[in-house]
């Protein structure tokens, strides 16, 4: 019984942690749902491989940040939370800043100024305000890995279609001396430039945000319809239900009248019987 509770705790509390990350990944997109750090979604998002250098440092920051704000949740000043949070977030993109220059310096040198500028980035500041100094370390580091997760994945799917349709080719990029990256051919020389502007930065934003509120709604009208199905499978199975007992209260209220009859009709039989016998009596003793 023990071993049985313990498992179902466990399972409960994995799919509760599953869903903190899971949050920031889908329901609570920084970027398709939240609309949150536009000004670097729309500026690096030219090529996949920058969109995942940014997401991957956004997502460091993040959890690094989360983690240590929360474990200072009880020690900052109220009135310095925000100064705080500033201070904490500005050292560990100081780390990732000195660690991008020394190991991938063609990334450093492509993200630019918005590499810096995560210090002030409102998803990182909205994660530590709404969360992270509310709650535990182990669930303020999976909110931060879900919500860098999120951004990530945005910034990497606007970055492919913009790379693809405005330069013809597929998640080039260098790592070190290794260059990597997928070029087709003359498809380059058909190429949309103005997938790589900023203009082509909004559009693409707009239609996948069109997209994805289509296909959330049309989710969510299914799931609305599964309950309503739901709902009236119930009601019907409660109505059959208060049906049955009815019909079998009525049936017994109809049998227990039937017995009231009955012992009133034999109440009533019997005091003739007793003056039958009593005047039977009195003539045997004539």
């Amino acid at each position: 019984m023990k071993k049985a509770s313990m498992t179902r705790e466990l399972r409960f509390d994995f799919r509760g942690k599953s869903k903190i990350v899971a949050n920031g990944i889908f329901a609570s997109n920084p970027v398709f749902r939240l609309v949150l750090g536009m000004c670097p979604t729309l500026a690096i998002s030219t090529s996949a491989f920058n969109g995942l250098g940014m997401g991957l440092a956004a997502t460091i920051v993040l959890v690094c940040s989360n983690a240590l704000v929360s474990l200072l949740r009880k020690v900052i000043p109220d009135k310095l939370r925000i100064p705080a949070y500033v201070l904490i977030i500005a050292t560990f993109v100081t780390l990732v800043e000195m660690l991008l220059r020394k190991f991938v310096p063609a990334l450093y040198d492509a993200l630019g100024i918005y590499l810096p500028l995560i210090v002030v980035n409102c998803i990182i500041l909205a994660r530590a305000e709404a969360f992270a100094s509310t709650n535990k370390v182990g669930d303020s580091v999976l909110d931060g890995l879900g919500m860098g997760l999120g951004f990530t994945l945005a910034l990497v799917l606007i970055g492919v279609i913009r790379e693809f349709l405005g330069s013809g080719t597929f998640f080039v990029g260098s790592f070190g001396d290794a260059e990597f990256g997928v070029h087709f051919g003359d498809l380059s020389d058909y190429s949309l430039a103005v997938f790589v502007m900023p203009a082509g930065g909004f559009l693409t934003l707009g239609l996948l945000m069109a997209a994805i509120n289509a296909l959330s709604d049309r989710a969510a009208k299914k799931r609305e319809e599964k309950h309503e199905e739901e709902g009236r499978i119930i009601d019907e199975r409660v109505q059959a239900h208060v049906e049955a007992e009815t019909a079998k209260a009525e049936a017994e209220s109809a049998e227990n009248a039937a017995q009231s009859v009955e012992r009133v009709e034999t109440a009533a039989e019997t005091p003739v019987l007793s003056e039958t016998a009593v005047s039977r009596a009195e003539e045997g003793e004539r």
